[in-house]
């Protein structure tokens, strides 16, 4: 019988690997927490849906500034540090927010400025944990490396949500979730610090700067497939990811009080995440696809489908399960990209374009986030779900059209 459970190997064998997944999977629970707190706290602050995508606005400018000189800083410095020093600013900007809370702060402003600093720590951060993976990882175990890292991701997605909803609706306070992030963080601090230096090695940039990420980009060129894998997860969070709409959603679509309410932003923010882990817990058989350009393709058209039914339908559960399946999709397209890239960039590069990976993967959702928060307020939140359920089916159709070789790509010969 085919093994369809996703393989745990590599953390059996490779204990700075399995350091890293505890602390990673910790994190997230918080960050996530964090996020659904935020939102919850601002749409309660203003009752504007786009207010609460100005969010993902005062995120998205520091990705965009950092990200791909975060990346280059990992090429240059040792990842292990960088790693170290973005999880004590990310904790002390979580440390602000829990602040701010307990004091009762009515004002907007402090939370996008907080948000901001998280996020620019974030964007220096990221880039170096994600490198360090190919460095601790043999090259034969990245595939099944990456499959527990997307689940530990999607477990953070799911959980975190759930708790804040829970948590915030018991008590009454988004600082319960804000508290938990900055001991979440605390475990990230210990598990960067616990790994063995990692020096860049021969032929990586002395020193970050502008050459440095102009080089990075430069090596882009002419890679189409690797162009593919961002230019297609841009389409599907910039028009397909609703999350800035859930707490009008959840107050408005169901009729509810606002503590229930809460616990249902909760739901409907982890339940894509769950059935990304879902799909991630019975990944086993997504490691005898080879033809992984089809597999992302057909995902992402699957996440546009979902989230387009999602919009259609004012019954809770089915909401549910249509964010659900969603999420399923998208892991499947996360895995293969993260894949492709760490298979296709040499390592002196990898850095830069982890850096590029960071600004897309990151940064596509809060700028959704302000699309999504922007079309509601002009035309409603259904039309804004529906209207970019089917923007992400027909741009990716449109993008297929334009480098059909993306659907010929096959990781047993991995063309950039």
């Amino acid at each position: 019988m085919p093994k369809l459970l996703i393989d745990i190997s590599p953390l059996r064998e490779i204990p700075a690997y399995r350091r890293i997944f505890t602390a990673v999977s910790i994190s997230n629970i918080g960050q996530q927490m964090t996020s659904v707190a935020v939102g919850i706290q601002v749409y309660f602050l203003t009752h504007s849906s786009f207010a609460v995508g100005l969010v993902g606005l005062c995120q998205l400018i520091p990705l965009l500034s950092l990200g791909l000189f975060g990346g280059a800083m990992s090429d240059s410095y040792d990842r292990r540090k960088i790693g170290f020093i973005s999880a004590v600013g990310m904790a002390t900007a979580s440390a602000l927010l829990f602040t701010q809370a307990m004091l009762g702060s009515t004002h907007v402003w402090p939370l996008y400025l907080f948000v901001a600093m998280s996020s620019a720590f974030f964007a220096v951060g990221n880039p170096a944990r994600q490198s360090i993976i190919p460095r601790i990882v043999p090259k034969e175990r990245l595939h099944q490396a990456n499959s527990l890292s997307m689940m530990s991701w999607n477990i953070g997605f799911t959980l975190g949500p759930l708790l804040a909803g829970v948590l915030i609706g018991t008590t009454g306070s988004v600082a319960v979730a804000y508290g938990v992030d900055v001991i979440a963080f605390m475990v990230m601090m210990w598990a960067m610090w616990a790994l063995p230096a990692l020096p860049p090695l021969e032929g990586a940039p002395k020193r970050p700067g502008l050459a440095s990420v102009k080089e990075g980009l430069v090596f882009l060129k002419g890679k189409r497939n690797i162009q593919m894998t961002f230019y297609l997860d841009i389409v599907a969070m910039v028009f397909g990811l609703p999350r800035a709409l859930f707490p009008a959603i959840a107050l408005h679509w169901y009729g509810d009080s606002v503590g229930t309410a809460a616990f249902r932003v909760g739901l409907l923010s982890a339940a894509p995440a769950f059935g990304a882990a879902i799909s991630a817990l019975f990944s086993a058989p997504l490691n005898r696809i080879y033809k992984q350009g089809v597999a992302i393709a057909w995902s992402i058209v699957g996440w546009g489908c979902a989230i387009t039914a999602f919009g259609m339908s004012k019954n809770f559960a089915l909401a549910l399960l249509f964010l659900a399946l969603a999420g399923a999709a998208d892991n499947v397209s996360a895995l293969y990209r993260t894949t492709i890239l760490q298979t296709a960039v040499p390592d002196a590069y990898r850095g830069r374009l982890q850096g590029l990976f960071t600004v897309v993967v990151a940064g596509g959702p809060r700028l959704g986030d302000f699309e999504a928060g922007t079309v509601a307020a002009l035309a409603g939140e259904q039309f804004s779900v529906i209207s970019g359920g089917i923007a992400c089916i027909v741009l990716t159709y449109a993008l297929l059209k334009w480098h059909k070789p993306f659907m010929k790509f096959d990781s047993r010969n991995p063309v950039p």
